[in-house]
């Protein structure tokens, strides 16, 4: 599972079973977890993260949005 981004206490990643869903990416932190789509941003799930945070990470993946998706293509060449 590649880690494509991180930005202070988080890391963004993709796992490589991930190809046949729509272009995504998984966010962690200690023992929190969230996913968002990329095209367009939004949360898909969440598991720990708390609403002003998930505000936070929303507008960080919104902010690496294209750097996401390239790398999203690049990984899994599309």
């Amino acid at each position: 599972m590649p880690t494509v981004l991180k930005a202070g206490p988080y890391r963004l990643f993709f796992y490589a079973s991930d190809q046949d869903e729509p272009r995504h990416v998984h966010i962690e932190r200690d023992d929190c977890v969230t996913k968002f789509w990329l095209e367009p941003v939004r949360m898909q799930r969440n598991v720990g993260f708390r609403g002003a945070e998930l505000r936070r990470i929303e507008q960080l993946v919104d902010d690496h949005q294209v750097a996401l998706v390239r790398a999203w293509n690049e990984y899994f060449q599309d």
